[in-house]
């Protein structure tokens, strides 16, 4: 079958042709398709299966190149990945070995270049206001570029350097022989060296030619043009921020509407608001799943400011509406808020401890994240060793206290009359647990088995909470918390991480559940969905889909709260949260909205209504509520969290030293204290030991199992680990099964015997 010839390879092109692969001792080599390109040596069976499927990828900037004969040569990695193949001819042969010298060059090049830049180039474009080092970054990109093709025509001098001796050599012979039957065969040999030292040759003339363009089109007029683009760009942002305000204006004189007609429904209101009762968007079946392609969800309900009556009169002259808003708007807020004040308190005798404002700022260390993780797509992350790098110096259960961060909204709901006023307090706070992973992208220490972690705040703040790791596999977290106020707040999470090549998704399994003394509520409800996006290439960023159903137990209340996932396409603000607040026959009686990252309001559903069919065939309902209320605020950011890791005000002191705690209390981490030390490397080989020592242990809790069973069906279950401060129960009351506090720790604190805690550290 004749074959085209191939071009002569040139640097930086794409070099494609067939060669013969070994394969085994009984195919022998196989015809292949080979496609060189970014320093990637990728081959196929046919040219038909470049779309789809690539037989296999070595990288040519970790590969040695070897000939063996006229025809073969060899490509290996170091072990893992070895290709020995076979050209037709001799001049195929080098044609491919030029363009992989080449390729292998270019590519050891840019990996040396990015290792010396590191984080220097910003992976977001400067702002318009940042001219300066706009120009400066496109100068230096333009040299980089340049550097390269240097480096090119340095590659392509030394193999005509080699190509040339071996010619010479070649034709010394040729003089020195005598005319006899070898003359022919040296000939040959000339001929064919005479050859490649052409192809090289024109390598080296197309690389010359290549540099020569290219450094004659960045001119005067480039620049010219460059400059109009740069000013175009301006005034596109300018007129962007323009429509913005603009917008924004619209919908506050929107808002601010007080009459509407009893008719009122317009498909621009089926943003505001709107709760879908589709499935989670975030599913973890679905690997091809785009949170930001994602297209917005039919609106299911819209709001509109209630009609003026309602302001004056009594709600039980309106049709429908339960005892418990027969009271005006102002009545409501002046009740609301004074079953939710807060008394005086008598001034404290012991002064309050001072607790930290500040930690070590986190050092600049630079490391690839897809170096890492392209060889963990679809696994479990917990069972993934990850270095301190990609880290941040708290463990999960020190995050996992993090959720009482905005714990008065539990001290307003115990003070709270009614259990449909209450339920907005306890929304809100499942609402609240999220604001403080926004920037956030390092992840957590995973806590060892039997670790702990105390937060106590019962001086200033009236509550404390302790936290067990009760399980390793899968890793499980007990968390137990009671405030003076009235209420217990319990919660166990496992979480389920899968890494999908583009994005991270982590999965929260488990139930929270929140019990108040006074009035006997019961609430239990689960979390949504995190997502973590531009694993690969990027700034990261968090987002958090899913619903959320919050049931009281007693009543039979629930709120229904949708996290709407980021949408390219959306017309709503980002970070969007809403929900509904209904009593035991479904009524409506409080519509929640906001955003997870800032703050949530609620206001009082006065009459609702079915209004018209809206995207696919859904009848929407139209709620006619009072005038919002804020419900809570995310509080504001330490002076410098970009360079504490985005750390609150409470995640600052979470780490703090403190004495008295128990010996297995996660401030005595020896890895996580050298991290937030900025002693890195100290911090991966200590975390690489006490990972081991664990290891150590469960093999020996698991021998020791083995021998106590009396016969081999119990000899199966040999990690028989039991909680310390907490046991497996289950709740009557919601159905849940989880680890519940069964006392022990303040008194063992108090009496500082710790007996009974196990070696981890």
């Amino acid at each position: 079958m004749s074959e085209t010839k191939p071009p002569t390879p040139t640097p930086g092109d794409t070099y494609k042709g067939w060669l013969f692969k070994w394969t085994n001792y009984i195919k022998g080599y196989q015809r292949r398709w080979f496609v060189l390109s970014n320093g990637l040596l990728s081959y196929y069976r046919t040219q038909a299966e470049m779309g789809h499927t690539c037989r296999g990828t070595i990288n040519l900037a970790t590969a040695n190149i070897a000939v063996e004969d006229s025809c073969n040569f060899v490509i290996s990695n170091g072990g893992a990945q070895t290709y020995h193949l076979k050209a037709n001819t001799e001049v195929e042969r080098q044609r491919w070995i030029t363009a992989l010298e080449l390729a292998k060059a270019r590519a050891v090049h840019m990996q040396a270049e990015s290792d010396d830049s590191g984080d220097d180039c910003p992976a977001v474009p400067p702002a318009s206001g940042q001219g300066g080092s706009c120009r400066n970054s496109e100068v230096q990109s333009t040299l980089r570029t340049l550097n390269s093709k240097v480096e090119d025509l340095a590659t392509c001098n030394d193999l005509i350097v080699k190509h040339g001796s071996a010619l010479q050599r070649s034709l010394s012979e040729l003089e020195g022989l005598r005319v006899g039957g070898d003359m022919g065969e040296k000939i040959r040999q000339v001929t064919e060296r005479a050859t490649l030292f052409r192809i090289t040759s024109n390598a080296m003339i197309n690389a010359c030619g290549d540099f020569l363009s290219l450094a004659q089109s960045h001119s005067k007029r480039w620049q010219k043009a460059l400059q109009g683009e740069r000013e175009q760009r301006v005034r596109l942002e300018e007129t962007l921020e323009q429509l913005a305000k603009q917008h924004n204006h619209l919908e506050r004189a929107f808002r601010g509407a007080t009459v509407l007609p009893p008719s009122f429904s317009s498909p621009t209101l089926g943003n505001k608001g709107s709760v879908s009762g589709k499935g989670d968007a975030s599913d973890e079946d679905d690997d091809d799943n785009e949170f930001f392609d994602a297209m917005e969800d039919p609106a299911e309900f819209i709001t509109v400011p209630a009609d003026p009556k309602y302001h004056r009169r009594s709600g039980s002259n309106v049709s429908g509406l339960s005892s418990e808003t027969g009271m005006d708007d102002q009545s409501f807020d002046e009740l609301s808020l004074a079953s939710n004040s807060e008394s005086p308190q008598p001034l404290e005798i012991e002064p309050v401890r001072q607790r930290r404002t500040r930690i070590p700022d986190k050092p600049n260390y630079y490391l690839n994240l897809w170096s890492i993780m392209k060889n963990c797509i679809g696994k479990e992350l917990s069972k993934i060793p990850m270095p301190v790098n990609f880290n941040e110096p708290l463990s999960m259960l020190q995050r996992l206290s993090e959720d009482l961060e905005y714990y008065e909204l539990l001290d307003k709901a115990a003070k709270c009359q009614s259990s449909l006023e209450q339920m907005c307090y306890v929304a809100a706070f499942t609402v609240s647990s999220y604001s403080t992973t926004v920037h956030r992208t390092g992840k957590p220490f995973n806590p060892l088995l039997g670790e702990t972690f105390e937060l106590d705040r019962l001086k200033e703040c009236g509550y404390r909470s302790l936290c067990e790791q009760v399980s390793h596999h899968p890793p499980a977290a007990a968390h137990h918390a009671v405030s003076e106020k009235g209420w217990t707040l319990r919660q166990e999470i496992t979480l389920s991480s899968k890494f999908r090549g583009k994005y991270l998704s982590i999965m929260p399994l488990g139930a929270i559940q929140c019990v108040f003394d006074k009035s006997n509520n019961h609430y239990s409800w689960k979390k949504v969905t995190t997502t973590v996006h531009n694993i690969i290439v990027g700034k990261l960023w968090i987002d958090q889909s899913g619903e959320i159903d919050v049931v009281n137990h007693r009543t039979g209340d629930r709120c229904h709260l949708k996290f709407a996932p980021y949408s390219y396409f959306s017309r709503d603000v980002p970070r969007k949260v809403t929900g509904v607040v209904t009593d035991k026959d479904g009524k409506a009686h409080y519509v929640l909205s906001g955003t997870w990252d800032d703050k949530m309001e609620f206001s009082r559903v006065m009459q609702s209504s079915k209004g018209e069919n809206g995207t696919e065939g859904k009848q929407r309902t139209v709620y006619q509520t009072l005038k919002a209320k804020e419900i809570w605020k995310k509080n504001p950011l330490p002076e410098g969290a970009e360079s504490m890791y985005f750390f609150s005000s409470l995640a600052l002191t979470l780490n703090e030293p403190e004495e008295g705690v128990a010996p297995t209390d996660s401030r005595l981490r020896p890895d996580q204290r050298l991290m937030e030390d900025g002693r890195w490397d100290e911090a991966n080989a200590e975390k690489q030991r006490l990972e081991e020592k664990q290891r150590t242990t469960r093999r020996e809790r698991e021998r020791e199992a083995v021998k106590a069973a009396s016969s081999p069906e119990e000899g199966a279950h040999q990690d028989n680990y039991q909680a310390l401060w907490f046991e497996k129960l289950d709740d009557p009351i919601s159905g849940d099964t989880l680890h519940i506090y069964k006392g022990g720790y303040w008194e063992a604190k108090e009496q500082g015997c710790w007996d009974g805690c196990p070696d981890i550290f």
